[in-house]
């Protein structure tokens, strides 16, 4: 047994508890195991040999993570703001790391660069994947890269905290806090343990309903289950290579859109919904304006679609335009139709929703409506103030005044975002990427939505990059999930000091 002392503490400065840390990241890698052990009994039950790999995996992690929680006793408990900031940003990074160990050592055949970027790409619901022939791949492995998503979708922090009671304590909010949609941190229990457990139980039986009404289709028992967990985690792996297109179902296009904008609503706003409170969806800003956004987009890309001479029937101006504008805009990326033969302003639209995403508290990346709707209102009222410098309006979203703080914290991460962005895109551009979608892959990857166009397709395989570009990738898909500010911080020279 190990014994390491914790940096002592002082009331005016905080260092990090590395050995805390590290207990709290076993607790995290054990439950890894347990979800491992699925796909391993999936793999035994249909006889293949990818069970090798998936008990591997399960026995590394668990020994792992029982090294870390039991082994190393940490002389003080205390887990600090630094420190829930760290924790949050590693176990995504850990969570990737053993479970990239399948589609290496299993049927996929990834290499280390390809296996962290899949890996990756699943835990922050990003969808985009190097897989070419997913078809060719073992059941248990597709199972697995769904249940990455359905994992990553609410959050792993978010589903430790539900089920680990130890965590509901100062170390639970910062990491609720660091890993929860930064600008929505509305707690619907009393406490956050009870906040995981409402949210977590919300999205399960949603899961549940989606799996039997894919059922009902086309899709078989397996196929219903893995695309369940993909739609309202809002992450876009499919187990066909065509995506959604491959079912050519008029019945799981719609079953899917709706689950989907059910997966880019804040999970707050449907709870109350559950409880009769149907008022508060309309009452709620951000809601409407997602409404609004979904329909303006809708009869532009009709019009594109027209302009372009790609009407093939009512099907083409109605279910499918519908089906890709909730698919992206909530960052899903599942791919129906080919959205690049609609024309260019189906493009432009495309990378606009993706840029930002739907609402903030739901499964959805992107930059999150929210900041768009305080933006707009900022801008009005300083409009009115050009006009009326003596005018004193607040900012109202959704009944509360959002400060001038808030309103810089916004702009800060929209800027950061962008930079971001035009950095990946400059990056992939360097390594011979044609530019349009060298910045396309740059927020698509960003905005955890997966989508391709171009050199990627429209089903969104990246196994074009080269391996230093995966990485990359991989940075921006961690760095839109946790919203930035959390790993940012950690590459700042401040935060390491006291």
């Amino acid at each position: 047994m190990i014994r390491i002392n914790s940096i002592e503490r002082t009331s005016n400065s905080r260092l990090i508890n590395f050995p805390k840390q590290l207990n709290v990241l076993g607790q995290f890698l054990l439950f890894e195991s347990l979800f491992l052990i699925v796909p391993l009994l999936v793999c035994l039950f249909k006889k293949e040999e990818d069970w090798i790999p998936f008990l591997i995996t399960a026995c590394v992690t668990a020994l792992s993570g029982f090294i870390l929680k039991y082994l190393i006793k940490p002389s003080c408990d205390n887990l600090g703001r630094k420190d829930g900031c760290m924790i949050t940003c590693m176990v995504w990074v850990i969570f990737s790391l053993f479970g990239m160990l399948p589609f290496i050592f299993g049927s996929a055949h990834l290499n280390i660069s390809e296996g962290f970027f899949e890996t990756m790409s699943g835990f922050t619901t990003t969808g985009a994947t190097v897989i070419r022939d997913i078809e060719n791949c073992s059941t248990g492995l597709v199972l697995w890269r769904a249940i990455t998503q359905w994992i990553g979708g609410l959050g792993i922090v978010l589903f430790t905290l539900a089920i680990i009671p130890s965590l509901n304590s100062n170390k639970g909010v910062f990491m609720f806090h660091a890993e929860v949609s930064g600008i929505t941190h509305d707690k619907i229990g009393a406490r956050i343990a009870n906040t995981a457990k409402i949210l977590w139980l919300l999205y399960g039986a949603m899961t549940v309903i989606l799996i039997l009404l894919l059922w009902i289709g086309p899709m078989n028992f397996f196929e219903s289950v893995c695309h369940a967990f993909t739609a309202i985690s809002t992450g876009g792996y499919s187990t066909r290579n065509e995506s959604i297109a491959a079912f050519d179902s008029i019945y799981v296009k719609i079953v899917l859109s709706v689950f989907m904008f059910l997966g880019g609503i804040n999970f707050g706003l449907i709870y109350a919904a559950c409880k009769g409170y149907l008022r508060q969806l309309w009452k709620n800003d951000v809601f409407r304006a997602f409404l609004i956004l979904i329909s303006v987009n809708y009869i532009l890309t009709m019009v594109s679609i027209l302009h372009s001479g790609n009407y093939r029937g009512w099907q083409s101006l109605t279910i499918d335009p519908i089906f890709h504008i909730i698919s992206s805009m909530t960052s899903t990326g599942f791919g129906a139709a080919n959205f690049e033969s609609w024309g260019a302003l189906s493009i432009v639209l495309t990378i606009i929703m993706m840029y930002f995403g739907a609402c903030a508290g739901s499964t959805t990346g992107g930059a999150k409506l929210d900041r768009l709707v305080y933006l707009f209102k900022n801008f009005k009222i300083e409009v009115k103030r050009s006009v009326s410098p003596r005018s004193m309006k607040a900012i109202r979203v959704n009944g509360q005044i959002i400060t001038p703080e808030n309103t810089n914290e916004i702009i800060a991460f929209l800027l950061i975002y962008t930079c971001l962005i035009v950095l990946g895109g400059v990056l992939l551009a360097a390594m011979d990427f044609p530019i349009v979608d060298a910045f396309f892959s740059s927020i698509s990857c960003i905005s955890n939505n997966g989508l391709g166009s171009g050199i990627t397709g429209v089903t969104g395989s990246y196994d074009f990059l080269p391996n230093i570009g995966k990485w990359v990738m991989s940075f921006l898909m961690l760095a839109g999930r946790l919203e930035i500010f959390a790993l940012i911080m950690l590459l700042t020279p401040s935060f390491w000091r006291r």
